[in-house]
């Protein structure tokens, strides 16, 4: 945890109620103006102060289910433009300049697409909450980043630690399987007998893409997945979709997975207003599935995060563990 870690806001400090909640006239929205870029000024500060002129993208989220942020959703989700791989280039993992975060701020900031967490690791974070709050953490003191921020208009507020923090969570203490060879290999002989036949490739929180599994497929699927990817595999699906139909609950949300005539599989959540829509795409499908969307429910066969080209795993996040999974943890040699 980083030794220095503020709350910066336009929110007056005495305005504040004995609980702590702003009872000031602030707006929460963004004006998309003046404020925001003293925002943006006031991070460029802090990151000077502490000799950063790159951060890293931990965590990468879109909205996925719904939308509760205070302005309407955008197309890209605030993305266009800023990786040279288009959208692809969002994700855990990624290094991007200062110029880049600081757009990156922004879109959290008008809080109505991607969000992330922004750090440079031991060194400097940036987090981004709800209304308007900015949380930047250094392992520095950052006196002449804070002077500035105030001459902004802006205020800066000591805190023992960012409320964003990543935490690991530790009711499983089975430890996260990495996708490297021994995973690919049992894989392929999963997908040999029948047992596998489709991959869930979570590159951002809220997004899947889905991969069909065939010998032959499977390689060029792994060399084309995002870093840092958190995998589930699935059996196949069914190519008797009118029994599948036949599944849909009366009410809730379920995910339709089908795979059209040109093999592309594709996938969406839809709740008992939408399943007339659902059933008209997948009724049309070569084959398909339904999966629960609730925890406890939605098991796969079993599950992975993909580690970096050296093999080693940094992505934080983890994915829940299978039955499959515990076994491999048994069987995993012990230092």
């Amino acid at each position: 945890m980083l030794a220095y870690a503020y709350r910066v806001t336009k929110y007056d400090p005495a305005d504040r109620n004995d609980r702590g909640h702003y009872t000031g006239s602030e707006d929460t929205a963004g004006d998309h103006g003046e404020v925001e870029a003293a925002y943006l000024r006031a991070v460029a500060a802090f990151a000077e102060d502490t000799g950063i002129d790159h951060l890293v993208v931990r965590e990468p989220q879109v909205p996925s289910l719904a939308h509760f942020g205070v302005e309407p959703p955008v197309d890209g989700f605030g993305l266009e433009g800023l990786f040279p791989s288009g959208q692809a280039g969002f994700h855990d993992g990624a290094e991007v300049q200062l110029d880049i975060a600081l757009e990156l701020v922004r879109v959290m900031l008008r809080d109505s697409g991607a969000w992330c967490r922004l750090e440079a690791e031991d060194t400097f974070a940036v987090h981004v909450g709800w209304d308007q709050y900015l949380y930047i953490s250094s392992s520095r003191p950052c006196q002449e980043a804070l002077a500035r921020t105030r001459e902004l208009g802006l205020f800066p507020e000591r805190l023992d630690a960012s409320p964003y923090v990543f935490e690991t969570e530790e009711e499983e203490q089975v430890i996260q399987r990495p996708g490297d060879d021994d995973f690919w290999a049992e894989l392929h002989g999963a997908v040999a007998v029948g047992r596998a036949g489709i991959l869930e490739e979570t590159h951002v929180e809220g997004a899947s893409r889905w991969h069909h599994l065939t010998s032959d497929t499977i390689e060029p699927v792994r060399v084309g997945l995002a870093p840092r990817a958190r995998l589930a595999v699935w059996p196949p699906l069914s190519t008797d979709v009118d029994a599948v139909l036949r599944t849909l609950p009366a009410d809730g949300l379920v995910e339709g997975v089908w795979q059209d005539d040109d093999g592309t599989i594709r996938s969406a959540i839809a709740d008992e207003h939408e399943f007339p829509e659902l059933v008209a795409r997948m009724s049309r499908a070569h084959a398909a599935a339904l999966l629960s969307v609730y925890a406890g429910e939605r098991v796969p066969l079993c599950t992975a995060v993909m580690p970096d080209n050296d093999g080693v795993l940094r992505a934080r996040w983890r994915t829940a563990p299978t039955p499959s999974d515990r076994d491999w943890a048994l069987r995993r040699p012990t230092a």
